[in-house]
């Protein structure tokens, strides 16, 4: 049996935030309709079938003039490993100094994802 589900999306690609309806069956994208560009048809294909996010958080620095360090995602992760990337991040420690988009983790989780300092942390 054929299981059918449309998602109502409202776009985040770009400043006009269309919104549309995503037809999925059987896990696959059947049907797109009300996006008014390439990008939302990406954004909401992606959205309903594999969703990713970008992430922020913070990770501890010794010795610098600031005791966290801001991190960012290179590229989105995929939404249902975000607390495990988090997790991870929970446990690193850097040394000051740092600059910023120095690496801080290189393909996370083996994700292929890398998260990079977001700013520099000089020394104290």
């Amino acid at each position: 049996m054929m299981e059918r589900l449309v998602h109502a999306i409202q776009c985040i690609g770009c400043p006009i935030g269309c919104g549309g309806e995503v037809t999925v069956e059987d896990g696959v994208v059947a049907e797109m309709t009300g996006f008014t560009c390439n990008k939302g048809l990406a954004y909401a294909a992606e959205e309903v079938v594999a969703p990713k996010r970008m992430v922020t958080t913070t990770v501890r620095v010794s010795g610098g003039g600031l005791p966290l360090l801001p991190v960012v995602s290179v590229n989105p992760v995929p939404k249902e490993r975000i607390f495990d990337c988090l997790r991870l991040l929970r446990g690193v420690s850097v040394v000051a100094p740092v600059a910023e988009g120095a690496i801080i983790i290189s393909d996370a989780l083996g994700l292929g994802v890398d998260f990079r300092a977001a700013r520099e942390i000089s020394l104290l």
